[in-house]
């Protein structure tokens, strides 16, 4: 047996076992949802569940399914692992296509790395773990045209880019590494400067979740930016996540940089709420405490608060296998505005603002779940909209765009950064099926 076939029986062995280690959970999904989910006791279990969605994408043909009233189509196809969207003022679609960098999740001993190595080969049985494009691609549609947008890649050879945020005429990107500045010319659909970085941020060899998202405040003066927790509950040690789990203010003027919020395991999707000006953003919660626990939640950000992680979830309830503990810590713990449901990964964040929905969704929040891998049955892998009404959660998530699992439990894709472009519909990147959706009412007359 050469050593590939061995590699690839070993994971499968190991897959599979794990797979066959875990419970099933016997609440329903919606549990996991709303300003005050009920939290179950943790399930502490030495082996992770895995009940993973191998990789069946969409065929040319196939497409997700909308709620009722609302039709799909491919705003743009055959793009490569498109994880972030970013709307230009003038209409122009920005797409940032990214993995995690090569170097990724180096940590421990032997043990460890094994843990790691069965772990990346499983999720690339999910649709992660390819190699990284390292690209920004400019989508631009034709006014009125039902064809898929052009594409052209405006920037190249970065570093697992994520992030984008237009400020005044300078374009930044949030490599996994480091903020980056391109002078940007409206119109243009290829920056040939390299870039300047003007910033650091927190990588090295673990960088576990290497996602870096940034939002630009309403006057241009500063950066808003997610830095995820290297670890999924500290077991890489305190030290390693000095920097971590949390996101960042940059000031644009002076370059200095500093926390903005702290305890947020993994930050991603940046949103301002509408009607508050408020800063929300939607956040990984911590895996291996059971299929229940510990829901995903989007929550207004505010100044110099402590959200729990690692020391605790949803407040005061703490996590007993962090060690040393933070009783004064917890104690400040704020609790998250909104659950959304059980290891869902829910990514993608925006509030709409568009002129083409219905008054039913104006202000409301759209959420790209990118689906779980470790929980039985699964969850997430859909779109959903939470209505808003002054300013805070007003009633249940809705199902908005699913159909990315087939009746096989296979994924035909898997929704990641939403963004409303600039006719109103919803765009939704898809990681898995290699498009952008675009979502609009079926009676609507495009622009």
């Amino acid at each position: 047996m050469s050593h590939e076939i061995a590699r690839i029986a070993l994971v499968a062995i190991v897959s599979g076992c794990l797979a066959a280690c875990g419970a099933t959970s016997t609440v329903p999904e919606t549990t996991g949802f709303g300003p005050a989910p009920p939290l179950p006791a943790p399930a502490n279990s030495i082996i992770t569940t895995v009940n993973i969605a191998p990789v069946r994408s969409f065929s040319q043909t196939d497409r997700p399914k909308a709620t009722a009233g609302f039709t799909v189509n491919a705003y743009a196809r055959d793009l490569n692992h498109p994880r972030w969207l970013y709307v230009l003022p003038n209409g122009d679609v920005l797409v940032a296509e990214a993995d995690a960098p090569e170097v990724h999740d180096q940590t421990g001993g032997p043990i460890k790395r094994f843990t790691a190595w069965v772990r990346k080969q499983v999720m690339k049985r999910a649709g992660a773990g390819v190699p990284s494009p390292d690209k920004i691609i400019l989508l631009r549609k034709a006014s009125g045209s039902s064809e898929p947008a052009t594409k052209t890649v405006l920037i190249e050879n970065l570093h697992s880019p994520f992030g984008m945020a237009l400020a005044g005429n300078d374009l930044y990107i949030a490599d996994t590494d480091a903020l980056l500045r391109f002078p940007y010319v409206a119109g243009e659909t290829v920056i040939h400067s390299p870039g300047i970085k003007v910033a650091d941020l927190p990588a090295g060899p673990i960088d576990h979740h290497w996602t870096k998202n940034i939002i630009a405040s309403a006057d241009n003066a500063h950066l808003f930016i997610t830095v995820g927790s290297n670890s999924n509950a500290a077991e890489n040690g305190i030290d390693v996540e000095s920097d971590r789990a949390r996101i960042l203010i940059f000031d644009i003027k002076t370059g200095a940089m500093r926390p903005f919020a702290t305890g947020l395991r993994n930050a991603n999707g940046l949103a301002w709420q509408p009607e508050t000006g408020e800063l929300w953003t939607a956040v990984n919660e911590r895996d291996d405490l059971g299929n229940d626990l510990v829901p995903d939640y989007m929550t207004a950000v505010h100044e110099g608060a402590f959200y729990g992680w690692p020391y605790s979830y949803y407040g005061s309830h703490v996590d007993q296998r962090v060690q040393p503990q933070r009783p004064d810590l917890v104690a400040t713990a704020v609790v998250p505005d909104y659950a959304l449901g059980n290891h869902t990964a829910s990514l993608g964040l925006v509030f709409y603002r568009g002129p083409l929905f219905p008054d039913h969704y104006r202000n409301g929040a759209f959420v790209g779940q990118h689906g779980s891998w470790n929980r039985k049955p699964r969850t997430g892998y859909k779109v959903v909209f939470v209505p808003f009404a002054n300013g805070r959660p007003s009633g249940p998530p809705e199902d908005f765009l699913d159909g990315f699992l087939d009746s096989e439990g296979h994924a035909k894709g898997r929704p990641v950064g939403v963004a409303v472009d600039k006719d109103g519909a919803l765009l939704v990147a898809d990681d898995v099926g290699n498009a952008i959706w675009r979502v609009t009412p079926e009676n609507a007359v495009s622009p």
